[in-house]
Parts: C-alpha cells; structure tokens; sequence
C-alpha cells in the first residue's frame, strides 16, 4: 500500500459524505495505490454506516473521544507507506492529494500540511482569522489538522500524535516530524499553496467572535489548558449536543 487517508469522525454524518467524496475523486486521479480509513470515534450517530456506504475503505472504532487519539488508532490500522490525515468536515481535490504524494515519494520530504480555506462565505472575523493562520503557518511550516500529510517511518518513530494533548497536537506533531527530517538528511517539511483546503465554518456559527476571541488569548495564557479537555471545550463540545462521558 503506498498511503493511507484517515479521517477522525465523531458524529460526523451531515459533513462525511461530502468529504469522502472529494477524496474518493482525488484518489482517483493518482495511479498510487491508497486506502480510506475512518475512525469512528465513539460517535452516537450514524457516522460509521455513513462512512461505509461513501467509500472508506475500512472502518475502525475508537471508544475514547479525544483527536489525538482517533487519528493515532487510525494510523495503526492502516498500511501506507505515506500518511494523511484530514478532518471530517474537510475537502481535498486531485491536485492536493497529488502534490502531497509527489512530495512524500521525492525522498526529501519529511511531510507537511496546506494552506485552508472557508467553504462558502463567512463574517470578517472568519476571513481575518483564517488569514492569520496561512500566515503563520508558511512563516512557521506548521500543519493545520485539517490536513497534515507525513512518512510513515517519521510518524512512527516520532510517537504519533501525543495523546496527552486535547488540542495542538497537529502543532506538536509538525514540531516533531521537522527535527526528525533535520536529523534524517535534511528532510524538508512543506506547507502547500497549490491547492487550499476547503473546510467547513461551523465554529463560526456555533460561536460568536468575542467568544472565539476569549478562546484564544485563554489559551495564549494558559498554554497548558491544551492537557485539558475541559478546558478545550471549543474543540469538543458542540451547541446542543450532550458532551460524550469518554
């Protein structure tokens, strides 16, 4: 198997099919050899029927809501040799997923991530936001979790995502694989343009701008809060939704 996509899905029918559509198609276009993974995590939808019926590969459970730890049993599932991971509510096209193969098979590519964009429109706030993020994303070469692509070999002797974490990890994770391929013949970590992403604004209208605002100079201050999944609500909890017990 040449690469593995994984999706973490935690109640995620409304936004998968859509998903699993794009990278179906972008799949499509490479003439490497890949694999859909889904990781339903804990979901009390039908988010794992969903998943099958739209073209994962396969399917796997994990009973513990926690990011990190959805996209780490996924990565143990799967047989690539490349890993990407891209999140429920996020469209790839053949153009992405090709560039991001080509990069991985280049042998001078540790891995990377790609610049996001809001599907539709959004408020000033969003667009203001989102724009602040490519910004520090190609000045720092850190990936999104939206889409981070990586070597298998690099993920895995780095540990994975750190399941200590409840938000940051892909930050983390992008730290990681860079002083990994620094210390394995310069490897080079990527941040795409060719190509955005298209994620959907749903925080945006889950949540106001002071509120989103508070979020992050919160978490600026208390950078520490991330070993908290209370206290990174913005990232779990979702507007009349009861929060999972796990």
């Amino acid at each position: 198997m040449d690469y593995s996509i994984i999706i973490p899905a935690y109640n995620e029918t409304d936004q998968l099919a859509p998903t699993l559509s794009s990278v179906r198609a972008s799949m499509a276009a490479s003439i490497l050899q890949g694999e859909c993974i889904v990781v339903d995590n804990n979901s009390t939808d039908s988010t794992a029927e969903t998943a099958r019926l739209n073209g994962a590969d396969l399917v796997v459970f994990e009973p513990i809501n926690q990011i990190a730890r959805a996209r780490n049993t996924g990565a143990r599932a799967s047989q690539g040799r490349y890993l990407i991971f891209i999140d429920a509510d996020t469209r790839i096209n053949p153009t992405l997923l090709l560039q991001a193969l080509y990069q991985l098979s280049s042998g001078q590519c540790v891995g990377g991530g790609a610049v996001v964009n809001f599907e539709g429109e959004v408020s000033i706030i969003g667009k203001c936001g989102i724009k602040l993020w490519e910004w520090l994303s190609k000045a720092t070469h850190t990936a999104a979790g939206s889409f981070l692509f990586c070597l298998q070999e690099a993920y895995q002797e780095v540990g994975g995502f750190d399941e200590r974490l409840f938000a940051s990890e892909e930050v983390r994770l992008s730290k990681q694989l860079k002083s990994w391929g620094r210390r394995n013949h310069k490897m080079y970590f990527k941040i795409l343009t060719v190509a955005p992403v298209l994620t959907s604004p749903r925080k945006l209208h889950w949540y106001s701008g002071p509120q989103m605002l508070g979020w992050v100079i919160f978490m600026l201050l208390v950078p520490i809060a991330v070993r908290s999944r209370k206290l990174c609500g913005f990232w779990y909890n979702r507007p009349n939704e009861t929060s999972p017990s796990s």
